[in-house]
């Protein structure tokens, strides 16, 4: 008997803890409150890295990009990824990605950043990332690619 309470009071008191309190209200699955658009050529699912209307309360930094590499599907139209690998300045940095879209000339101008709270202290440490951010397709021509203002990239649709 002495070996049986220890395992029941266990059992009792992990059993209470799943059980909502008097006043809490029981949850349901979520809800969806907003629909998302269908994408379309050129168009993707926006990654968490695309600027906010949240984002004019913060400050922009710098951003330390180790790598980029253009990706290419084999789908019809083609779709092309940018995937960025780097470091943020701190862990409380947020990574942003803003592409254009072609000029006249045929540039697709991407600027990538940082955003962090000015009122917010943090360690200064790197925090690395990698970021796929979908460009979407592009109309037949020949383009190029350019991150932060230097030429990463030329390719043919």
């Amino acid at each position: 008997m002495k070996k049986f309470l220890p395992v029941l009071i266990v059992v009792v008191f992990s059993l209470n803890a799943c059980i909502p309190a008097v006043n809490e209200p029981i949850m349901d699955k979520p809800t969806a409150t907003k629909e998302s658009p269908t994408p379309q050529v050129g168009q993707a699912d926006e990654p968490s890295s695309t600027p906010t209307l949240v984002d004019s309360n913060l400050v922009r930094g710098n951003v330390y990009l180790d790598s980029t590499e253009l990706l290419t599907t084999e789908s019809t139209p083609v779709q092309f990824t940018l995937v960025l690998k780097g470091n943020l300045p701190t862990p409380c940095d947020q990574l942003r990605v803003e592409a254009s879209q072609p000029d006249a000339e045929n540039k697709i101008l991407v600027d990538v950043y940082s955003l962090f709270p000015a009122d917010k202290m943090c360690a200064q440490v790197l925090k690395p990332f990698e970021e796929n951010f979908p460009l979407g397709g592009f109309p037949i021509g020949h383009y190029t690619l350019w991150i932060n203002g230097k030429k990463i990239a030329e390719f043919d649709t």
